[in-house]
């Protein structure tokens, strides 16, 4: 079966921290080694919020009870499909948090997101989360595994 171009991506919030998800348990991994939020692809018939709970559920074992849609973020990369991510702040949620299948997962201050192995992309729409942003779109742009270009409501940064 063919893996839907969207996905969804959550930023867990407790406190002036952030849930980081180390991306180190599968070798074939675009994601390897970076540090990113917890979210999947769409599967057959969900909406974005359908996608969000599960994916959250299934890779932390919390379920979310408070949460914003921030933004849409368009990857095109040369060595992988584009994909549409639906990007969410989440400040609530019950359950206890179990081991994930595809890496680590860790409380990070958000002073100390620099200092983690992020791809270039990321950083922008931290920024735009930390300033409060309204809903926004970003393309990103990546060859190589480098970021190329970086466009925001339609215009370059």
């Amino acid at each position: 079966m063919e893996r839907s171009p969207m996905t969804t991506l959550c930023y867990i919030e407790r406190g002036n921290q952030y849930l980081m998800l180390h991306r180190i348990r599968r070798e074939a991994d675009i994601n390897r080694d970076k540090w990113i939020g917890v979210g999947g692809h769409f599967e057959a018939g969900e909406s974005p919020e359908d996608c969000l709970l599960r994916e959250v559920l299934e890779e932390t074992g919390l379920t979310l009870t408070s949460y914003r849609f921030r933004g849409i973020v368009t990857f095109i990369c040369d060595d992988y499909p584009i994909e549409y991510m639906c990007l969410y702040t989440a400040d609530g949620y019950k359950g206890s948090l179990r081991e994930c299948d595809e890496g680590t997962l860790e409380w990070v201050d958000k002073d100390r997101l620099d200092s983690l192995n992020l791809w270039e992309g990321d950083k922008i729409f931290f920024r735009l989360l930390a300033e409060e942003a309204p809903f926004f779109s970003l393309k990103l742009v990546y060859q190589e595994g480098e970021l190329q270009e970086a466009v925001l409501n339609g215009s370059s940064l």
